[in-house]
């Protein structure tokens, strides 16, 4: 079965589900934060540089769709207050944030270079995302790959 875009729906497409929760820019740069170590709201709110009103609605937004989890805490005098710990679906979107980050330190970082290298901690080599086939394939771009009707495929109406 080949795959005609003009046969097939696009109500279901799983990138347009994805940005739906993280296509905003202040939610990538929360994660990026919380990727960083952040976890509190004046932690994010540093890194970020939103308005708070924005950052409380783009954390809720993670909370919500299970990306970060919040979780309360309390300083010795003080009253609780919560922060936020990647779960699982935000640990497994690293590596989008990864290629991004790639994608910009190429194309339009300053002259000087980079201003953030995340590198492999147990031997300090920079990290890359690379994509590959579950043959074990590697290094494979989008010249490599075909898309299919996948089983969730809608016939277009």
């Amino acid at each position: 079965m080949g795959f005609d875009r003009s046969e097939w729906s696009a109500e279901n497409c799983s990138v347009k589900r994805t940005l739906d929760i993280v296509g905003e820019k202040w939610t990538l740069l929360v994660l990026r934060e919380a990727y960083y170590g952040a976890r509190r709201f004046e932690q994010f709110h540093a890194g970020v540089g939103c308005a708070r009103n924005v950052l409380t609605d783009r954390l809720h937004t993670l909370v919500e769709h299970g990306l970060m989890e919040r979780r309360p805490y309390r300083e010795p005098g003080a009253r609780q207050r919560h922060e936020y710990r990647l779960a699982e679906a935000g640990i497994e979107l690293f590596p989008a944030l990864i290629a991004l980050m790639r994608w910009g330190d190429r194309w339009v970082a300053d002259p000087a270079g980079p201003p953030v290298r995340v590198t492999h901690r147990d031997c300090g080599s920079p990290v890359r995302a690379e994509l590959s086939c579950e043959a074990g394939h590697t290094g494979l771009t989008a010249r490599d790959t075909t898309p299919v009707p996948g089983p969730g495929a809608r016939r277009a109406a």
